[in-house]
């Protein structure tokens, strides 16, 4: 768990931080957390902006900034704003703000823009999707999905591969809203909540959709703002290192990221 929670931390909270001038980012700087591609975004997903000049120093996200189990909206005076309210923040440094979208957004376009100490710099439009999964890919083999081995919690990578048929937990984003507790804006759960589009939910293993039957949850990670998990049974003859994908609906992963199995 504590590798885990070390893989996660530098997928979510990572970058430099150097001084700038002024608020400054565009549309193109805008990116999925999970998987640093330019969309699709989903409500409930970890975003980055990228740019100059956002923050006066690197503030990560700490234990005493959460206050009453909900992530804190301004971090060393920086805002992200989503329609005109304040988003919760994970990192912000003068090169790059991490930000949670909030869960009760909608699919649409919304407005995003940074304010610093009151300041605004330019304001996007993106697009928001029902849903828009990635799997969180390991920071030091980014080919390999970010995994452990139940029950034990074992990390599961290239050192360390699953057997077939054995319990895998995957670690992503984007899965949509959750039944019958919907995460609210900023809130760190600590309850399970299955996803509400479970019977649109897909994983593939080497292109070929899993029995649903071996899916045995898929909703929010009690204790993670922003996270889902994924436990599945492996099929007994699957084979070594699976490209493995996720779906709900039309909306896939994004391809090329494996599963490390014997």
């Amino acid at each position: 768990m504590n590798r885990l929670r070390a893989w996660l931390t530098l997928a979510l909270w990572s970058s430099a931080a150097l001084w700038g001038q002024a608020p400054s980012y565009s549309a193109a700087t805008i990116l999925n957390t999970c998987n640093q591609s330019p969309g699709p975004y989903a409500p409930n997903t970890g975003i980055t902006i990228l740019g100059s000049g956002m923050a006066l120093s690197t503030r990560a996200l700490t234990a005493a900034d959460i206050a009453g189990g909900s992530l804190p909206t301004n971090l060393n005076g920086v805002e992200v704003m989503v329609n005109g309210s304040p988003a919760p923040l994970f990192y912000v440094s003068a090169t790059q703000i991490n930000f949670l979208m909030p869960p009760n957004e909608v699919a649409g376009p919304v407005t995003i823009w940074v304010a610093f100490n009151s300041i605004a710099g330019p304001q996007v439009p993106i697009t928001l999707q029902d849903a828009a999964p990635a799997l969180f890919p390991t920071p030091l083999a980014t080919d390999y999905a970010i995994a452990q081995q139940w029950p034990a919690y074992s990390t599961i990578g290239p050192a360390s591969p699953v057997p077939p048929g054995g319990i895998v937990i995957l670690y992503a984003t984007g899965l949509g809203l959750t039944e019958p507790y919907p995460a609210l804006p900023g809130e760190i759960p600590v309850y399970a909540g299955p996803i509400e589009r479970i019977a649109d939910f897909q994983v593939f293993l080497n292109g070929t959709p899993l029995d649903p039957s071996r899916v045995l949850y898929a909703g929010i990670c009690p204790g993670w703002a922003g996270l889902y998990q994924i436990d599945l049974v492996l099929p007994d003859d699957v084979g070594p290192n699976p490209e493995i994908r996720v779906a709900i609906g039309s909306e896939v992963s994004v391809p090329g990221i494996l599963l490390a199995v014997e």
